[in-house]
C-alpha cells in the first residue's frame, strides 16, 4: 500500500540541510509584544501589521456592527449571491483611494495576482518580470500561457534590452513589486513607467509591503512617485498595514469587468466575510484621519535601521520599515533567528528558497506600534546575540 515515505524523505532533508523551521503558536493576537505558546513573552519584529490596526478600536466595531448585520459569511461566490453591499461600497473607496476608475478585491493578495495574471496575460504576450518579486507573482505567471522574460533586480538597462527584444509581441505587461519583500528596497518605478511608455507596455506593480507605507495617507508606489494615471495595474493588499485580510487590484473599469467575468481565484472562491470588509472600509478611514501613525512608522524604522547599521550589521539594500540582517547559510540564520526569540525577540528566520542559499537573513520589520523603549530593548538583545554570532 501506498504510504508517506517519500514525503517524509524530503521532510528529513530539510531539516539535514538546516532548513526546517516549526510552526510557531502564538497564544494572543498580533501586537508589539506577545505570547509564545508556554508563557515566553517576545517582542514582535516579524509582523506585517505595520500601523498596528489589528487592534485599532474603529475597525473592530466596524467588524463587530458588520456581523450583527450580515452574519459572519457572505455565502456565496461574487458572481451569485455574495457581493453584498459592504463589498460594492469597499471596492468604490479602494477605488478613490488608489485615484483608479475602479478596484476589485480577491480573497488575498496571492489570489489577486494569480487571478489578474491569469486574466491579462494570453499565449501572444510577453510578461516582463524583475528577477526578485514575490511568490504570488512569480507562480501567477507560471499558469498562464504567455512567453516570460526575466530582468536582473531593479537593472533598467537590461529591461530595456528586453523590451526592445519583445515588440513582436501583442501585449507587453511589465511586473514589479512596489517595495520588495525579503531587501526592503523600493522599486524604481518613474525609470521603470518611462521605459514601459517609450515601448508601449503597461505597468503592474504589486504594493503588497507599500500599501499603508509609501505614499500620501499609505496610498502607495504610484502616489510616492506622483505616477497616478501611468500605473495601469496596482496590486494592494488588505492584509498587512491595512490590519485584515484579502488584496485588491486597482485598475481600469474593462479591466474590472473583465476579471469579474474571466479571473478564476475570483470566480471560484467565496467572497470577504462582511465583517473583514467592513474593517477595511475603517482602516481606509484611518489612514486618511490618522496620518501619525504612518510618520511614526518611518521614523521608527529611520532610526533602528540607522542603529543596526551603526552596530555594524549588513541591513542589505533597505531604505523601508523592512530590514534584513544578512547572516550567511541556511542553518547559521535559523540558528540565529532562535537566539534571539530566546532572549525574548521575534525576528523570523528567511532561508533558501526564499533567498539565495548564501543570503540567509533574519527579517525585521519595524511597525508604529514599537516604542523607543521596544526599540532600544531589540536593539541590545541584537548587539549581544549577533557579537555571539561574529555579525558585529
Amino acid at each position: 500500500m501506498a504510504d508517506f515515505r517519500h514525503i517524509e524523505e524530503q521532510l528529513r532533508g530539510l531539516k539535514e540541510a538546516g532548513r526546517y523551521r516549526p510552526m510557531t503558536v502564538w497564544k494572543d493576537g498580533s501586537d508589539a509584544w506577545m505570547t509564545v505558546e508556554g508563557g515566553k513573552r517576545a517582542l514582535q519584529m516579524s509582523s506585517n501589521n505595520y500601523l498596528g490596526l489589528t487592534h485599532h478600536p474603529k475597525l473592530k466595531a466596524a467588524a463587530i456592527a458588520a456581523t450583527e448585520k450580515y452574519g459572519v459569511g457572505s455565502g456565496s461566490v461574487r458572481t451569485i449571491t455574495g457581493t453584498l453591499s459592504i463589498h460594492d461600497e469597499l471596492e468604490w473607496k479602494l477605488a478613490a483611494f488608489k485615484g483608479t476608475e475602479a478596484a476589485l478585491v480577491f480573497q488575498s493578495g496571492f489570489t489577486t495576482n494569480q487571478g489578474v495574471l491569469g486574466t491579462i496575460l494570453g499565449p501572444d504576450d510577453v510578461v516582463i518580470s524583475d528577477e526578485l518579486n514575490h511568490a504570488s507573482i512569480i507562480d501567477g505567471i507560471r499558469l498562464t500561457k504567455a512567453s516570460r522574460r526575466i530582468f536582473a533586480h531593479k537593472d533598467m538597462d537590461q529591461l530595456e534590452a528586453v523590451l526592445k527584444e519583445c515588440g513582436n509581441y501583442r501585449q507587453r505587461v511589465v511586473v514589479t513589486d512596489g517595495v520588495f519583500s525579503m531587501d526592503g528596497d523600493i522599486a524604481p518605478l518613474p525609470a521603470i513607467v518611462e521605459l514601459a511608455e517609450k515601448y508601449d507596455a503597461l505597468v503592474y506593480v504589486d504594493d503588497a509591503h507599500a500599501s499603508g507605507v509609501l505614499g500620501k495617507h499609505g496610498k502607495g508606489s504610484t502616489d510616492h512617485f506622483g505616477l497616478h494615471g501611468r500605473v495601469h495595474f496596482q496590486i494592494g493588499t488588505l492584509s498587512k498595514a491595512v490590519g485584515a485580510v484579502g488584496g485588491y487590484v486597482a485598475t481600469a473599469r474593462a479591466a474590472k469587468e473583465l476579471m469579474i467575468n474571466s479571473a478564476r481565484s475570483f470566480l471560484f472562491s467565496t467572497s470577504l466575510p462582511p465583517s473583514v470588509a467592513a474593517s477595511c472600509i475603517a482602516a481606509l478611514e484611518v489612514l486618511q484621519e490618522e496620518p501619525e501613525l504612518t510618520e511614526r512608522l518611518w521614523k521608527n524604522a529611520d532610526g533602528f535601521r540607522s542603529r543596526l547599521q551603526s552596530l555594524g550589521f549588513d541591513t542589505g539594500e533597505s531604505e523601508t520599515p523592512i530590514i534584513p540582517i544578512i547572516v550567511g547559510q541556511p542553518e547559521r540564520a535559523l540558528a540565529f533567528s532562535k537566539r534571539l526569540l530566546e532572549e525574548g525577540v521575534c525576528a523570523q528566520g528567511i532561508v533558501y528558497p526564499t533567498v539565495a542559499m548564501d543570503k540567509g537573513r533574519v527579517r525585521l520589520i519595524v511597525t508604529a506600534q514599537h516604542s523607543e523603549a521596544d526599540l532600544g530593548f531589540a536593539a541590545d538583545v541584537l548587539e549581544n546575540v549577533g557579537k555571539e554570532f561574529g555579525l558585529v
